[in-house]
């Protein structure tokens, strides 16, 4: 999964988000360190906030989603403009090998391999991952990535 934000106090939004998904989607296994980078998309607005995190759950896709969009609700979370400002937004980008593509859920996440903000700390912690799409590890992924954004790791 990918956490982001740029609104409000988006580190503690990330250690508050990672005590509810321990308890509601499962264990948390590996995490990244925290990236800055500029906002991506056609929307002025402040610095992002990134990290990685893995997780162990039992939970089908959808429900491990409704979870997900129902924590963002909590956060704050406004999906009123397109790449807009967030207090936290959170992606599956992998669901083990899975390959779903169903109206409201693509995985793994169908930019990935385009966003350096994502691959940058979902390599940190599973650089060695293949992408089922494509049979590449996230490292070759991010080796090839086009996106030019500058990815820096975040000073609290």
């Amino acid at each position: 999964m990918l956490l982001g934000g740029n609104q409000g106090n988006v580190y503690e939004h990330f250690s508050r988000c990672q005590m509810y998904l321990t308890k509601q989607g499962g264990p948390i296994y590996a995490r990244s360190r925290i990236y800055t980078t500029k906002a991506w998309g056609p929307v002025p607005q402040p610095d992002y906030l990134n990290m990685a995190i893995a997780i162990r759950t039992v939970l089908p896709p959808f429900y491990l989603l409704s979870v997900l969009l129902d924590l963002e609700k909590r956060f704050g979370r406004k999906r009123d403009v397109k790449y807009g400002p967030r207090t936290l937004d959170i992606d599956i980008l992998f669901y083990g090998n899975e390959i779903i593509r169903r109206p409201g859920l693509h995985v793994p996440h169908p930019e990935i391999q385009n966003r350096r903000f994502a691959l940058v700390p979902a390599c940190e912690i599973a650089g060695n991952l293949k992408h089922p799409v494509f049979g590449k590890t996230l490292a070759m992924l991010l080796a090839e990535c086009s996106d030019t954004l500058e990815v820096k790791l975040w000073k609290a």
